[in-house]
């Protein structure tokens, strides 16, 4: 291992400093290189190769300052028969791993009974691309805690009684359920796509489809007003492991509050959809994305949930709900 030594010791002196995300992403993947390899000697690149690739990625950004990390060994085939890197986004992992912080810092503890249930309000802005015209929904939620009662959900004003049939939705409305999840970002990741019958694998063996769809749960769950201990923090986390997703300044929310934006580009990616955070705090404001009617009218779709409590009974109003 000393030619990946010597590399390391000869870089360029005179580069700017990485971030403190930037370096414990490096450290991070080049350690998993290294696990790995030494667990599947027969089936990736050798040791040497694995860390020399690995080196160069952690040297690219010494050097050239570059916000992309290589998260893999090499290029492989994706389930599409694409060749590939995957590749990780600094200043997204920046923000995904402080909304994290953040997020871990404000979490209310919660131990809702079975009987109750979680109430929530949400304000949903939608611009139509035509004309311009706003049209604000404000929607109010009840679900039920073990999902033996029925819920009360309300979508673009619509409202939706929802029976309690036993049926797997995503994320689930029980709470023991939710409790079950992993808060280590690295399970979480495949437990959530297992959960839907897509894989049982390591995420280091996830493929272009897994991303995507990860993703896309990750999101989902992240709409629900109050989760578990640690499960907040561990879905930011997870989604910052997701190759593909990026930043994008000076984008609005539904309050109007100026943020950044973290969208998906990879397999799949929907455009026009992201989660948006304050610059500074990483505190998250809400969630972006288009969409059409079926007259063929495009609109944009911003949103967030204003408050939160665990209530007795359905339709019941919290004198002192939880804001956010």
């Amino acid at each position: 291992m000393s030619d990946e030594l010597e590399l390391l010791r000869d870089w360029d002196a005179g580069a700017s400093p990485l971030t403190e995300p930037a370096r414990a992403q490096a450290r991070h993947r080049l350690l998993n290189t290294i696990t790995r390899t030494e667990r599947h000697p027969d089936t990736g690149p050798s040791r040497r190769r694995a860390m020399r690739l690995a080196t160069a990625g952690v040297l690219a950004m010494a050097v050239t300052g570059t916000a992309v990390l290589i998260a893999t060994e090499g290029e492989g085939p994706d389930r599409a028969g694409t060749v590939a890197p995957q590749m990780l986004n600094a200043a997204a992992a920046k923000v995904l791993n402080g909304a994290a912080a953040y997020a871990g810092q404000q979490e209310t503890p919660v131990a809702p009974r079975g009987d109750q249930f979680i109430y929530s309000k949400r304000i949903i802005k939608e611009t139509d691309r035509k004309t311009g015209k706003v049209t604000t929904f404000v929607d109010m939620n009840w679900d039920s805690v073990d999902g033996s009662k029925r819920s009360l959900t309300m979508e673009r004003g619509n409202v939706m009684w929802e029976e309690p049939d036993g049926s797997s939705v995503w994320p689930p409305r029980e709470w023991h359920k939710l409790k079950k999840l992993p808060t280590d970002p690295e399970k979480l990741v495949p437990a959530i796509i297992s959960a839907h019958g897509t894989t049982d694998q390591s995420i280091h063996d996830l493929s272009g489809d897994d991303w995507w769809h990860a993703q896309f749960l990750l999101g989902e769950l992240l709409k629900q007003p109050v989760l578990p201990p640690g499960m907040r923090p561990a879905a930011y986390e997870a989604l910052a492991l997701v190759p593909g997703v990026k930043t994008i300044a000076g984008v609005k929310d539904s309050a109007g509050r100026t943020g950044v934006g973290i969208a998906y580009t990879g397999q799949g990616a929907q455009k026009g959809s992201y989660l948006i955070f304050d610059a500074k705090s990483y505190a998250f404001l809400g969630f972006r994305s288009e969409g059409s009617t079926a007259s063929g009218r495009t609109y944009i779709q911003l949103s967030h949930t204003v408050e939160w409590a665990i209530v007795d009974r359905l339709k019941q109003h919290p004198k002192a709900p939880y804001s956010l």
